[in-house]
């Protein structure tokens, strides 16, 4: 299944809508689907029983579902049910189903909100090219452990929303990157099992100020403002299942204004998610709506080509059974 999160455009505003993506342009809404059940087991509160069962939330549902994989597959299951009866319409006239047309009705972020943020560093061939420019060797710890940093778990954005250029800034770049969701809470895990916690993938487009960056490791501190502005993910969520319970390796490209900078591969990556999780977990809890990256694949950034994006260009990732997440870089700000 690829789960989403639907942006409803109207003239009261702006909803956001949790969902599941059928097809290219059609999205059904989970929520409702389990609003109408309850209607037509003549409930006299309906709407209030859906939002207990069913909230409007990835995140709540990760939290509060034992097994939050197959509590979206079972609603799946029971649209199937009301779709072969022609029923889609609750009371109030609220649809099941939605269809994208990029206006009022689009994709935004996947996940309402992410509990931790950490982004490993876990490709060779971008670490290898990252201290071959420092003219450094890659240090003996890097093969020990599945480094990373913490990032805020604001700031996210999702697919076509516009990428900030902070105003501190002179040179930005994008990281061509796989995300990875937690589905279930653990501690002390063992890398044999910790794929069993794993929700689900997505893009991820780790924005980095390198000037800044730069700066901030050479005291061997950071990142932090040199990453800390922007984060974009998208534009679904592609369940663990759908790859049979195990980690993919997956095709990973990136093209600026059409043209392709970027490709790789996120089986190259030294350490697999699960032994990400093993590592965080040791005596430290790893939660339900936790956001792993796996860090920059090979070739997968401007700082290792010697190519640089600029304000206005159009950035598109690329990962084989995810989809395609799409942004523009925005103006510089000014100061």
């Amino acid at each position: 299944m690829k789960i989403c999160q639907v942006r409803l455009r109207s003239a009261f505003g702006i909803e956001y809508r949790l969902g599941i993506l059928l097809d290219d342009t059609t999205v059904l809404d989970v929520n409702n689907v389990w609003n109408l059940k309850f209607e037509k087991e003549g409930r006299y509160n309906a709407s209030d029983r859906a939002n207990y069962y069913s909230p409007n939330s990835l995140h709540k549902i990760l939290n509060l579902k034992d097994n939050p994989i197959a509590f979206f597959q079972e609603s799946l299951e029971l649209f199937k049910s009301f779709n072969s009866k022609g029923d889609l319409k609750l009371k109030g006239g609220q649809h099941l189903t939605y269809k994208l047309d990029g206006n009022e009705i689009s994709l935004a972020k996947p996940i309402d909100k992410i509990s931790t943020y950490r982004d490993f560093y876990a490709h060779e061939k971008h670490v290898a090219k990252g201290f071959e420019k420092r003219k450094e060797p890659i240090p003996e710890a890097w093969y020990e452990i599945p480094a990373y940093y913490k990032g805020p778990s604001l700031g996210f954005i999702g697919p076509e929303e516009e990428i900030l250029w902070p105003s501190y800034t002179n040179i930005l770049d994008y990281e061509l990157e796989l995300g990875m969701i937690i589905a279930r809470e653990g501690k002390n895990l063992k890398a044999e099992k910790a794929h069993e916690h794993i929700f689900g993938f997505t893009i991820l487009n780790d924005i980095s100020a390198r000037d800044i960056q730069k700066k901030e490791m050479a005291i061997r501190l950071g990142p932090a403002k040199g990453k800390d502005f922007c984060s974009v993910i998208g534009p679904v969520i592609t369940t663990i299942d759908e790859f049979g319970g195990k980690e993919p390796n997956l095709l990973m490209t990136a093209t600026i204004n059409g043209e392709e900078w970027s490709r790789g591969h996120s089986g190259d990556s030294h350490f697999s998610f699960a032994e990400m999780i093993a590592h965080v977990s040791m005596d430290e809890w790893v939660i339900p709506g936790d956001f792993f990256g796996s860090g920059t694949v090979g070739t997968g950034c401007g700082l290792e080509i010697d190519k640089w994006i600029q304000e206005g260009d159009e950035i598109e990732l690329n990962i084989e059974h995810i989809g395609s997440l799409k942004n523009k870089i925005g103006k510089k700000r000014k100061s």
